[in-house]
């Protein structure tokens, strides 16, 4: 994982000094967000993992142990947009992201919580501990489609206090998942796929 996130970095670090655009609102910015008026080199959405032909397994976080969770999540889900403008995402990578994101939730309801019923003992624990990376990995895609829908909403000047409200509320459920996630720090952490 730690060697693909290294690529992701560098191949967007090489698409970002090739074409340096105007910069806008990225996945990192909502608690900077009276700071969009800076300038810094942007990539291209060429360079973006192809989400549409990923699945759940694909980028499932459950395995392993706890308290990485942000870190994993973020491979996924932020590291591919760092530096681009994500007023420029393409809808069908929007749509796309949020369709792994509906998948996660329905691990969490449909797997992990039948599992961790049916469970005892350290595969319960196990599986707990699986279903909050989970949870982490769920709201982080929200979270990106949601900065998304925000930055294409300021592009076209519309009233974004909605989606603010909801980036809001988002981001203290993922606070509290990743509180939990680190409070585990060690702990055997067991998927369902």
């Amino acid at each position: 994982m730690a060697r693909f996130s290294t690529l992701v970095v560098f191949a967007l670090a090489a698409l970002a000094s090739a074409a340096p655009l105007k910069r806008r609102q990225t996945c990192t910015d909502v608690e900077e967000a009276d700071d969009t008026t800076a300038t810094a080199p942007v990539a291209t959405v060429d360079g973006l993992p192809d989400f549409k032909n990923l699945q759940y397994a694909d980028i499932q976080i459950s395995s392993g142990v706890a308290g990485n969770a942000k870190e994993e999540a973020e491979a996924n889900f932020v590291v591919p947009f760092a530096n681009l403008d994500l007023a420029t995402i393409p809808d069908d990578v929007q749509d796309a992201i949020e369709t792994l994101r509906e998948a996660a939730e329905d691990a969490e309801t449909e797997l992990f919580n039948p599992a961790i019923a049916a469970a005892d003992g350290a595969e319960a624990d196990a599986l707990q501990v699986g279903k909050i990376k989970n949870k982490v990995l769920k709201l982080t895609a929200f979270e990106t489609v949601l900065k998304i829908k925000l930055a294409k909403a300021q592009a076209a000047g519309d009233d974004t206090s909605d989606i603010e409200s909801k980036i809001t509320d988002e981001q203290t459920k993922l606070s509290n998942n990743i509180k939990t996630d680190q409070g585990s720090a060690g702990e055997t952490s067991q998927a369902v796929v």
